[in-house]
């Protein structure tokens, strides 16, 4: 076997980058309902509780875990799912600062279903407060329940 040859010299220095974040969010909320509650709704809207399976860094809940406050500006991913015990011909959506629709969160079915889920990204500022709700018909629906079965949750990670 050769021997090694000496090191050669050291080359030129890079450019130092610009120092980055660490890339995790410190702020985020995943909120739950598996207890499989009734909720009667009302056309104009009724909030969906979400009071198991809570991890919540960055956001506070009422006491019902019906509203969430944002702690943070930011920009934030939403994404939630409602699951019922019986197919309904009923509307969701998340509700900004009580009397706003997140755009782009109505889920309004032409069909009855058990399921609905939707995903947005908005910008939200400190102090904002959403909630998940039911609204435009009065039925009862039945959210699916037992165990680790969830039959609302709501998931909010702020990306910047």
């Amino acid at each position: 076997m050769a021997a090694s040859g000496g090191t050669g010299p050291t080359g030129v220095t890079g450019i130092t980058s610009v120092a980055g974040t660490g890339g995790f969010t410190d702020t985020a909320l995943y909120a739950a309902n598996s207890s499989g509650p009734t909720i009667v709704t009302v056309a104009g809207g009724t909030n969906i509780p979400l009071p198991n399976f809570q991890n919540i860094t960055g956001f506070t809940a009422n006491g019902t875990s019906t509203v969430f406050t944002v702690l943070q500006t930011g920009k934030y991913y939403i994404t939630y799912q409602v699951n019922t015990t019986a197919a309904l011909l009923i509307n969701t959506c998340l509700l900004l600062n009580v009397a706003t629709t997140v755009p782009g969160s109505v889920q309004s079915p032409v069909i009855s279903t058990s399921f609905i889920n939707n995903t947005v990204i908005v910008n939200l500022t400190a102090g904002s407060i959403i909630s998940l709700q039911f609204f435009g018909a009065v039925v009862t629906a039945v959210l699916v329940g037992g165990g680790a079965a969830a039959g609302a949750a709501l998931t909010i990670i702020r990306l910047s």
